[in-house]
């Protein structure tokens, strides 16, 4: 059976992801893209490197456009699906690539994003270990309305979770640093983004407490069997057009031993398609996962300073947003769940 499928947003980095990876899946098929400023425009025009798409055009970002596909996916700003997604049938599947659905607190999203709160969908990261048992895909059996997980938050989390799980690490009192592509803020021109600020250059953002994407980290430890999670969480842009490299510490359980720590992470993604714990002593490197819907992890006990420390890389636009949009379509079709999605990298 083949699915018919919308992309809006299509002229985004998420969106053109989502289109990339699309076009190698052997049971969707995507009939309609849209956007907003660039609606009218031929897709090849504004994505070049998508050659299998022909004369597609973009068409506007509408209800009635998006209406009567099997398969929508939204890359939009957050604000904007909440709009859309009241408005579209009940019909088909929708997944949504923002922030709009992903928040089960109303409150959390008043503090953190402000504006209307449109509630909470299924969250689409299939591997997030629940307290309990079992992940979160099974949740996304059958689902129809599906929301992604932020990128910076799908690093954090796997990288924590199974040691939450376990109740080997204690999740009130977590930090993470991230070192983070350009490409995760998005594709309007921004005058911090220009090539003469970043190269040779690194800065924090979204410093103290304030990033939207930590209501929803302590929204997955919690997922996960951590109580009074508290995490700390500094964002660092680095001259790298897409990728994460996610440093996440916890303190380590009272008891706990670093056999007890590895096995914890080893039990929960031994079976996962798209997570690798590394073998001990090794960690990854950003570019180890790009292009790639993969989730590389490094694990180590810092038994000195008595805390875990992950190192996860991921490519913040493919199992960071759409390589986990499609992943979590074809959990909720009744489809593999690892069709079309790519597990090997890009390299130099």
């Amino acid at each position: 059976m083949s699915y018919s499928v919308a992309v809006a947003g299509a002229s985004g980095y998420a969106g053109g992801e989502l289109l990339r990876l699309l076009a190698a899946h052997p049971e969707f098929s995507v009939t309609t893209v849209t956007a907003f400023q660039q609606a009218g425009q031929r897709l090849a025009d504004v994505h070049p490197h998508l050659h299998s798409y022909g004369e597609l055009l973009l068409a506007p970002t509408t209800p009635e456009t998006l209406g009567g596909h099997d398969l929508v996916f939204l890359a939009l700003p957050h604000g904007k699906s909440g709009e859309l997604t009241s408005a579209l049938p009940e019909g088909g599947l929708v997944v949504d690539c923002g922030a709009d659905h992903r928040l089960a607190s109303a409150a959390e999203w008043a503090a953190f994003y402000g504006g209307d709160y449109h509630g909470a969908w299924p969250y689409g990261l299939p591997e997030l270990v629940l307290a309990s048992g079992g992940t979160q895909r099974e949740r996304l059996a059958e689902a129809t309305r599906i929301a992604v997980p932020g990128c910076n938050v799908t690093a954090v989390t796997l990288g924590l979770a199974p040691g939450v799980q376990a109740g080997v690490v204690e999740a009130d009192d977590v930090v993470a640093v991230l070192a983070v592509g350009t490409s995760g803020a998005g594709k309007s021109l921004k005058p911090e983004l220009l090539a003469s600020e970043i190269m040779g250059s690194a800065s924090a953002y979204a410093v103290g407490g304030i990033h939207r994407h930590i209501p929803e980290m302590r929204q997955n430890l919690a997922l996960a069997g951590g109580r009074d999670v508290a995490i700390s969480f500094t964002p660092v842009l680095v001259p790298m057009s897409r990728g994460i490299l996610a440093t996440s510490t916890a303190r380590l359980a009272e008891g706990a031993t670093a056999a007890q720590v590895r096995q914890a992470w080893e039990s929960a993604y031994a079976a996962e398609p798209f997570v690798r714990l590394l073998p001990e002593g090794r960690f990854p490197k950003s570019a180890d996962a790009l292009g790639a819907n993969t989730a590389l992890i490094g694990l180590a006990v810092d038994e000195a300073a008595g805390r875990v420390v992950t190192v996860t890389a991921i490519d913040n636009l493919t199992k960071g947003t759409a390589g986990a949009a499609i992943q979590s379509a074809n959990i909720a079709l009744g489809l593999p769940e690892a069709l079309g999605l790519p597990v090997e990298g890009v390299a130099p």
